[in-house]
């Protein structure tokens, strides 16, 4: 079988514009539509709104690989760079900062050159201590051939199914220069559409020992983002695709190992993205309850913890509230997470769920 690196006339992709325009046209107009709606709330809104998509961008794109971040951690490293509130949040680790670091400079800084030097910073940047898991790689510099053919493989021991092998590692220098060069090019080809390109071009030469599939996310995000004409982030496409991972394997390995027309795989990166959007609504809508909660407290006495469990449930962590889940994410007793609870009840702001006992639990009244 041939991968489509091995074809003639490779890296020349084409895709049927006119297959596709519909699909992009419908995207377009989704992303519009979402974008003025986001450019009508407030700064400290959109702020919170970009902490919430960045967060959700980081922490699946991890996942996509098997990588799990602390969802606490990655929030908190994001919310400080936009000057946000960290309070009760955990102190990230330096594998936490290193991603968000890459995510952050890949869409703040989208019209910047994609260079080789920028790859190698993100690459040492997703692998702080020069290991991935427990095994050891090269950090910073294009993958070796000591490891043998990069292979994406599948299945149990004695029964594996290769479903991709990379080109070798000794055509990499050449093949990133030329995907460089085509990617800081000017060319007459909306972003979106580059961003689907380049998406699938760099995991096909994966040029890496490991982090591939985040550094290509992080590749298309720059695209999105210069599609967007903003640097911050309102939607996650990463979140998507680890919703449809299967889907997105599927994709892949049919246009790694079909022909130099990749309209297939454009069409479901347009789909996804334009469902990743859809999706965007529901976090714009628990932005705007949580502007509504602060709203209907008002000038009420709520203390720093209640304020730091309150902010949370209204990001949809915490939900359903215990007393217990309280204690343990303000940091005190049982009995001050109670006080704290029934003086929000008091108020209104929170109301008991029906099951009591051990089982009580509170949710707040705004979201009803």
């Amino acid at each position: 079988m041939a991968y489509i690196h091995e074809l003639p006339g490779w890296p020349e992709l084409t895709w049927r514009t006119g297959d596709l325009a519909e699909l992009l046209a419908a995207v377009r107009h989704r992303q519009g539509r979402h974008l003025g709606r986001m450019e009508a709330l407030g700064f400290d809104l959109r702020a919170e709104a970009q902490v919430i998509a960045l967060t959700q961008e980081t922490v699946q794109s991890s996942a996509i690989e098997g990588a799990h971040l602390d969802p606490d951690e990655v929030r908190s490293s994001i919310a400080r760079r936009y000057g946000l509130e960290t309070a009760g949040l955990p102190t990230p680790s330096r594998e936490v900062e290193g991603v968000v670091e890459v995510m952050l400079d890949a869409t703040r800084h989208c019209d910047a050159p994609l260079t080789a030097e920028r790859l190698f910073g993100w690459h040492a940047a997703l692998f702080p201590t020069g290991r991935s898991g427990r095994r050891p790689i090269v950090v910073g510099a294009w993958r070796t051939g000591e490891a043998g053919p990069m292979q994406v493989v599948s299945g149990a021991l004695g029964r594996e199914r290769i479903h991709f092998i990379a080109p070798d590692a000794s055509l990499l220098e050449t093949e990133m220069e030329r995907f460089l060069r085509w990617f800081n090019a000017a060319h007459d080809i909306d972003p979106i559409l580059k961003a689907g390109v380049v998406h699938l071009w760099f995991v096909t030469l994966h040029p890496f020992a490991d982090g591939n599939g985040r550094l290509a996310r992080a590749i298309a995000d720059m695209l999105l983002s210069r599609a967007d004409r903003a640097p911050g982030r309102f939607y996650s496409m990463s979140a998507q695709i680890e919703a449809e991972r299967r889907d997105h394997y599927r994709a892949l390995e049919s246009a790694q190992g079909g022909g130099l027309d990749i309209t297939g795989w454009l069409a479901w990166f347009l789909g996804c993205l334009d469902r990743a959007i859809v999706r965007a609504e529901g976090m714009l809508a628990a932005v705007l309850r949580k502007a509504q909660l602060w709203q209907r407290i008002g000038h009420h006495p709520v203390n720093d913890r209640q304020r730091l469990i309150l902010s949370r449930m209204a990001a949809g962590f915490e939900r359903p509230l215990t007393n217990s889940k309280y204690a343990r994410v303000a940091k005190c007793s049982s009995d001050t997470a109670l006080r704290d609870i029934r003086a929000l009840l008091e108020l209104g702001i929170l109301v008991k769920n029906p099951a009591g006992g051990r089982s009580t639990s509170y949710r707040l009244a705004a979201l009803d």
